[in-house]
């Protein structure tokens, strides 16, 4: 009798255990931010941000050349001070260093071999996020040349030559038919697939937290602005971005993955390939960046009487890529988008009355989106350059290494849309991020 009884106590004990086990497997899946009806979910209630672009977090965060901890944890105050929760980042320039225009030091210096101060670096800035609450958006390749992605890949697998553009006298057309060949290079795939994978089942040396068990990651961005680069190419690069999508779902379901596609500026002009990239069943989202001066939609020698019509295009731009959305009814976000500093200025104390202009039209529209459970879920603006400053005594005002990091890439102008802690344009962010912490309590 006593053996039956402590047969059923040990029972109800077991019970027990599986249940509280149960609730915290609940609980930690709760924490992932999910989508349900078209919107984001974070803690179980709508989540609409305004955000940023902070792609150089995890070279800050780099105990090694280049690193500054102190800098990034500063600015992850200051971010948060102003209701920042939401950055966008780079996981992982590639390549040797040294490359012109190019991210250094570079975090995957060949196929496999990475810099484990870069990996430590991404660690410390996820861990330094965790603790303020604060959600990342990953993206692991670039359709452009400061950190390597598409070129460098296919340099890897062939040993050619990157033909880089305004640098060694090739163009621009150049440049992107060479980018353009990763989609058909078996070899190159592969070698980004490994990165992706290793990424993907990475655990954090800091917490021992495992990447994919970590609600500070909201989303696995496939690259930043990934292109066909040609339309005989389209099939291939919808077939990369499927497997791309599928290969991270497998290795980490828990979260969200998306593009990191300009809209149809970035599907050579073809709303229905944007549709079909974003159709994917493992593509959770949508993605739409919009470039008023690159565009040129904006003229630089009329900034005044020219940012209303170009505020036109922006919306009209929107709406199209935003109708997708609706046809999906999946959630877009609007994860990149500057306007150079007034007078095409590089310094930090310049004026941005033009610029702030465009950004209170975009957060607009996020605020209009969460008043109405609306699709458009959220913006990133580009680009939080926080205490660092431009080096005076660059003539081309073109980073150098050693320099500070900018949120402007090394191919760009230091300071061209940067947004500096002290900018006036900060003090719009916090206003709209008010707003929406309001609506969303």
């Amino acid at each position: 009798m006593n053996k039956i009884i402590s047969i059923l106590l040990m029972g109800i004990l077991l019970l027990g255990s599986c249940n509280s086990r149960r609730e915290t497997n609940s609980s930690v899946e709760s924490q992932f931010i999910s989508i349900k009806n078209g919107q984001f979910i974070r803690k179980g209630k709508p989540y609409y941000y305004i955000g940023t672009n902070y792609w150089y977090g995890a070279s800050l965060g780099s105990s090694g050349e280049g690193g500054n901890r102190k800098r990034l944890v500063k600015e992850l105050d200051l971010m948060k001070a102003n209701g920042i929760d939401n950055l966008r980042i780079l996981a992982g320039a590639e390549g040797p260093n040294g490359e012109p225009r190019r991210v250094s030091p570079a975090m995957q210096m060949e196929p496999g071999r990475y810099d484990e101060n870069l990996l430590d670096g991404l660690d410390f800035l996820l861990d330094e996020m965790r603790k303020r609450e604060m959600v990342a958006i990953l993206f692991v390749n670039n359709a452009w040349e400061w950190s390597g992605g598409f070129s460098q890949y296919v340099n890897w697998s062939t040993g050619e030559a990157i033909p880089y553009p305004e640098v060694k006298g090739k163009t621009w057309g150049e440049f992107m038919s060479f980018s353009g060949r990763f989609l058909h290079d078996e070899k190159a795939k592969s070698m980004f697939y490994k990165h992706v994978e290793f990424l993907t089942n990475r655990r954090n040396s800091i917490n021992g937290i495992a990447y994919k068990d970590d609600p500070t990651i909201m989303t696995w961005e496939i690259a930043n602005e990934p292109r066909a680069f040609s339309n005989e190419n389209k099939t291939l690069f919808i077939s990369w971005i499927d497997s791309t999508a599928a290969l991270i779902k497998k290795n980490d379901p828990n979260h969200l993955v998306t593009t990191g596609s300009e809209g149809t500026w970035g599907c050579e002009n073809d709303i229905n390939l944007f549709e079909r990239i974003h159709s994917d069943k493992n593509v959770d989202y949508l993605t739409m960046h919009i470039w008023p001066y690159n565009w040129s939609w904006l003229d630089p020698k009329d900034m005044d009487g020219s940012i209303d019509s170009a505020l036109i295009k922006v919306g009209k731009y929107m709406d199209l890529q935003m109708s997708i959305a609706s046809k999906l009814q999946k959630p877009i976000v609007f994860e990149e988008f500057g306007l150079p500093r007034d007078g095409f200025s590089f310094a930090p104390n310049s004026t941005v009355r033009i610029r702030d202009k465009y950004y209170s039209y975009s957060f607009n529209r996020v605020l209009e989106s969460a008043k109405h459970n609306g699709l458009m879920a959220g913006a990133n603006f580009w680009t939080y350059s926080g205490v660092g400053l431009p080096n005076p005594e660059r003539t081309d005002n073109m980073w150098r290494n050693g320099d500070d990091y900018l949120g402007d890439p090394p191919q760009e102008a230091q300071g061209l849309n940067s947004v500096f802690a002290n900018d006036p344009t900060m003090t719009i962010v916090k206003q709209y991020n008010d707003s929406l912490i309001k609506l969303q309590k």
